[in-house]
């Protein structure tokens, strides 16, 4: 367990790092990040990233007004780290949805000063069987690694999905599209999880959207014609992307989601999903990548 942000403050003596404590009704840890490159948050509940914007710039993560801010329940927006599992659990359904490491406490192990005028961070949880470490760099890109290890000692092989499920921000999702996946097939969960040929265009909103784009390493461009910006999301260790918006009855029936909300934002979803889980075997890890940047 982590200790109180004054000890935290303490112990990591970094310029342009704090720690602030008490947002919302659950008393919730956070460490605030603003420097010359950008300024951010991440909450040590989850590891959870809530906001980066570079020096400069508008915001690029969405975060809902809707959202909770208490112990134990998973914050809507950001970059929420779903693991061991995506989605329902495969055989136990009051286990918590996109698994547990979005609603418990990590420990901040590591902050540094980057070269960049940036900082880094380093988180980690144990969950079980797994040793989990997530490494973030705020910075004029936003790079987010989680890594897994199956401890040695372990007895067997042992299989996880993971994602990076980053929300960003747009002006009018009617007038955003999407780019690099063009040449990927897709699971559509809006048609009964039926497997789709690639589409062979951009992707356009016109409706509630959810696909995991399968076996694809490809860099994703949400293109913002309002705004006229360019979001890059690039990725390593990730053979899954997906992508999500719940329009407008979805949006309703979520208490944490704001009845408008889904016109301003987006998930593009660095994973690890469905037929691209990963298997360990003792002593061996794997790295999940993401890394947000302006096209500017």
């Amino acid at each position: 367990m982590c200790s109180a942000p004054h000890s935290l403050s303490d112990q990591f003596d970094v310029p342009g790092l704090s720690f602030t404590v008490g947002v919302g009704g659950g008393g919730l840890t956070k460490a605030v990040i603003k420097t010359s490159a950008a300024s951010g948050e991440i909450y040590l509940q989850g590891a959870h990233v809530t906001a980066w914007q570079p020096s400069g710039s508008q915001p690029v993560l969405w975060l809902s007004g809707s959202s909770y801010f208490e112990k134990g329940k998973p914050i809507r927006g950001g970059v929420p780290i779903c693991f061991p599992w995506f989605g329902s659990h495969a055989s136990d359904p009051s286990a918590p949805a996109h698994g547990t490491a979005r609603i418990i406490e990590w420990d901040l192990v590591h902050a540094q000063e980057t070269a960049e005028g940036g900082i880094e961070l380093i988180l980690q949880a144990r969950i079980e069987p797994f040793v989990v470490d997530f490494r973030v760099e705020f910075g004029r890109a936003l790079t987010m690694t989680l890594t897994t290890a199956l401890p040695v000692m372990t007895s067997q092989a042992q299989r996880f999905e993971d994602a990076l499920h980053t929300y960003l921000a747009v002006s009018d999702i009617q007038q955003v599209s999407i780019s690099g996946l063009e040449t990927a097939r897709f699971i559509d969960k809006m048609d009964n999880a039926a497997e789709k040929p690639a589409a062979g265009e951009a992707i356009r909103f016109t409706a509630e959207t959810d696909r995991v784009y399968l076996e694809t390493e490809s860099a994703c461009i949400l293109s913002d014609e309002t705004s006229g910006r360019r979001i890059i999301v690039s990725k390593a260790g990730s053979r899954s992307t997906v992508v999500w918006n719940p329009w407008v009855s979805k949006s309703a029936r979520m208490v944490d989601f704001g009845d408008q909300e889904w016109r301003g934002m987006v998930c593009i979803e660095t994973a690890n999903v469905g037929r691209d889980l990963i298997e360990l075997l003792p002593g061996q890890s794997h790295a999940t990548t993401a890394v947000i940047e302006l096209d500017c």
